[in-house]
């Protein structure tokens, strides 16, 4: 947790609303250019913001990414991960600058398991993620497919161009474990969006509630953060708001 003192002494010094920093992580076959709206619109609601480039190569690797963005910024820090970004807010969310978690169709892993391990039992009946075999190393999905399946409810052309310009999907960042989740330490919430087709509905509602997490659902794509700006803001503040009165209590 941020430190309380800290942030009374600026409340009552400038007399203004102290926000949290809020970190967003991106997740697999995107970059961190798909925060943009959800970015423009908590900087116009007084936030500082940060965003993650993950080189998505090892888990290991998008960990001390995160890591990094949050040794830059001061406490406390909320981490909004997305997808396969939610495993990397998992481990990295450790950090003591990192006051709370939010998750956007994410995993929300548990301690020594890996996105591998919970994709490799599909839910019944759920579509399957269109993913071409691994080359070199690294996954990437059908370009045909991935409109449908990752982007339904993003404008099409924008959706082709995603399609179009996917970032390899190391098999090191797949099976990464985690090596102590953070939402145990940590409070969290989760955006499900029940339109996803790449992370069932069904497997996110057992991650949120498993985690303990505030949960909201809401209609929308795996790419709900670029469609639906206005709802992911929402619950991103919404964590924000429970974050900066609980430090300002205590």
């Amino acid at each position: 947790m941020g430190n309380p003192k800290k942030l009374n002494k600026q409340a009552e010094t400038s007399g203004e609303e102290i926000h949290p920093t809020i970190v967003l992580v991106h997740g697999a076959f995107v970059d961190a250019s798909g925060w943009e709206a959800v970015y423009k619109k908590l900087k116009k609601n007084g936030y500082k913001v940060a965003i993650v480039q993950n080189p998505t190569i090892s888990l290991e690797g998008d960990v001390a990414a995160t890591k990094r963005a949050i040794a830059e910024e001061q406490e406390p820090i909320i981490l909004v991960g997305h997808s396969y970004g939610g495993a990397v807010i998992t481990e990295a969310g450790n950090d003591p600058k990192v006051a709370g978690l939010v998750y956007i169709d994410a995993f929300a892993l548990d301690k020594g398991e890996s996105v591998s391990a919970l994709i490799k039992d599909p839910v019944p009946g759920a579509p399957a993620p269109p993913l071409l075999a691994p080359k070199d190393g690294f996954v990437l999905l059908d370009k045909e497919k991935f409109p449908e399946a990752f982007a339904a409810d993003v404008d099409p052309e924008k959706a082709r161009f995603m399609a179009d310009t996917q970032v390899p999907w190391g098999i090191d960042a797949i099976n990464g474990t985690i090596s102590e989740a953070a939402w145990k330490n940590k409070p969290s919430w989760y955006l499900i969006g029940t339109k996803d087709r790449m992370v069932p509905p069904e497997a996110q509602r057992f991650m949120a509630k498993r985690s303990g997490a505030t949960i909201i659902e809401a209609e929308g794509s795996h790419a709900i953060y670029v469609s639906k700006p206005d709802t992911v803001t929402s619950i991103i503040e919404t964590a924000a708001k429970a974050i900066a009165e609980e430090a300002f209590i205590k």
